[in-house]
């Protein structure tokens, strides 16, 4: 970081109780748990000079602590990771944070790299990751799924919107290209805390969005393409598909 002298800092929110799958962020992968995958996976990337485990249980900051993690504690009333992140950046100063999600087992220093890199580079507000689907006819599970996230960019890279529909809706147009949403993030300080001081907003509370909520507000997001495809954990059978394809990496 010596280049822009800029402080980056990489922060995982850990929440034990999490409601489809209670404790997923210790649930054991190939002999670590889930959120020791992650801040390894954090780790390797070059642009960070800190990674933090933000977390509002003990048993998580036990955990983090027997691989050498640094913990924050925080309140246990946040509505999003974006929240959580916000407490930490009100008391460990930089210039921007990156939210890595912490059940992304997969994780790699190198995407988080290329986030980062395009952030510092364009002075963005707030900045998130995709890839792309060529149709809903080849990978029709993915797109209808309303765990997977899309969005719509503009010309430019930013988005116009994220939803759990498939967005476009091919009314009329057989092969629509979708974009599906990579759940890191990149805020500027001042964008990240007055970011939490808002209300949350009817759009976020309707598709439990968080990002929205910046939307909404006006704070633009750059949508960054990459060829990442994460698996996100969410229930016991993401679990195994995360823990075979983590056995063919490693």
């Amino acid at each position: 970081m010596a280049e822009n002298k800029l402080r980056i800092i990489g922060v995982i929110p850990a929440r034990y109780a999490s409601t489809r799958f209670p404790g997923k962020v210790l649930a054991e992968i190939c002999g670590r748990t889930m959120i020791e995958w992650v801040y390894r996976g954090a780790k390797e990337a070059s642009l960070l000079d800190e990674v933090i485990i933000a977390t509002d249980e003990d048993i998580v900051a036990m955990a983090a602590s027997k691989f050498g993690a640094r913990v924050e504690m925080t309140r246990g009333d946040h509505k999003s990771g974006t929240d959580r992140i916000g407490e930490v950046a009100e008391c460990i100063s930089a210039d921007y944070y990156v939210n890595i999600q912490g059940d992304e087992p997969l994780i790699r220093g190198v995407e988080i790299d290329k986030l980062v890199k395009v952030a510092v580079d364009e002075s963005v507000e707030m900045g998130t990751l995709a890839y792309s689907v060529a149709s809903i006819e080849k990978d029709v599970k993915t797109i209808e799924e309303p765990s997977t996230v899309k969005v719509v960019t503009d010309k430019n890279g930013y988005a116009l919107y994220f939803s759990r529909f498939p967005i476009p809706f091919p009314r009329s147009i057989v092969h629509a290209a979708y974009k599906v949403h990579v759940g890191i993030y990149i805020y500027r300080r001042d964008v990240l805390l007055r970011l939490c001081k808002l209300e949350r907003t009817p759009l976020e509370i309707a598709e439990s969005l968080e990002q929205l909520r910046a939307l909404e507000n006006g704070i633009r997001i750059r949508v960054l393409e990459t060829d990442y495809r994460p698996i996100g954990v969410d229930t016991p059978l993401d679990l195994k598909r995360a823990e075979n394809a983590l056995r063919k990496t490693n």
